[in-house]
């Protein structure tokens, strides 16, 4: 990856976990930071199926095997300019939060969507 270490994606007390992520969607990710043009911070990436339960995620998170993040963003402009890149590089799962953007490819679950938190 350009744009991004690896170890961004680890979950809290597990150091090495950000190797679980699928390679396609950090490929994915890494475009989309490319076409951004602006620094990424990773809120959430890989999660343990415990860690998950802890910060109340949905039991079929995507996090949990590895082809989910969420990313900072706090400005309407910068929210735009982040899902005109996840858009442009192919991600069809966008759920936009007060203050992150998730993004995954988890073709087991609808397409086309973007959804709020609020």
């Amino acid at each position: 990856m350009k744009h991004f270490k690896i170890e961004e994606f680890d979950c809290p007390g597990l150091p090495g976990s950000g190797k679980i992520m699928d390679q396609c969607f950090l490929e994915m990710l890494d475009k989309a930071r490319e076409i951004y043009g602006r620094p990424m911070h990773v809120n959430s990436g890989y999660r343990t199926k415990e860690h998950n339960a802890k910060i109340g995620g949905v039991k079929n998170s995507s996090h949990m095997i590895g082809i989910a993040a969420d990313i900072s963003c706090k400005t309407s402009k910068d929210r735009f300019d982040m899902v005109n890149a996840f858009i442009e590089v192919g991600f069809k799962r966008i759920g936009i939060g007060s203050s992150f953007i998730h993004v995954d490819t988890d073709e087991n679950k609808s397409q086309n969507l973007i959804w709020t938190y609020y």
